[in-house]
């Protein structure tokens, strides 16, 4: 018989449920799940993982197709977990009939005072012209899922 060290499977799936609460501060009242946004920024603005919460600062303008805060996300696939790995995926967002240029974006929490969940660059401005502007996640599974704990 051994004992092998690990964080368990099920935890990691329980976390992002939102079942267990460290700390003091966070207050869970309520058991419906949270609304997350992507918000999109232009080459200008300045997010990292030091990003905490959402933020208007460079967020692509007005018009176009586009209005802050973003868009709210669909949970596509719900925290499952494969072999030892947790994780959870969006519907691809579209706006549709927009004039867009950004640079990446954000999927922030909006239920839980905008906090910032992820950051993401496109490598480089990607631009819609009076057509589609889509974000595409990447395959829901425990190797590609947008959010994945390992």
């Amino acid at each position: 018989m051994a004992i092998t060290q690990a964080m368990a499977t099920s935890f990691k799936v329980e976390i992002l449920d939102g079942i267990h609460a460290f700390g003091t501060t966070v207050v869970r009242g309520s058991t419906t799940a949270d609304s997350f946004y992507l918000a999109l920024y232009t080459s200008a603005a300045t997010l990292d993982a030091t990003t905490t919460a959402y933020t208007a600062t460079n967020e692509v303008a007005d018009g176009g197709g586009y209005s802050a805060p973003g868009q709210l996300l669909t949970v596509s696939t719900a925290p499952t977990s494969t072999s030892t790995t947790a994780w959870l995926d969006f519907d691809n967002e579209t706006w549709t009939s927009s004039s867009i240029t950004a640079r990446g974006c954000m999927i922030y929490n909006y239920s839980q005072s905008n906090k910032c969940v992820a950051v993401l660059d496109f490598g480089a401005d990607k631009t819609s012209t009076d057509g589609d502007f889509t974000v595409i996640f990447p395959a829901a599974d425990s190797s590609n899922a947008i959010i994945r704990i390992a």
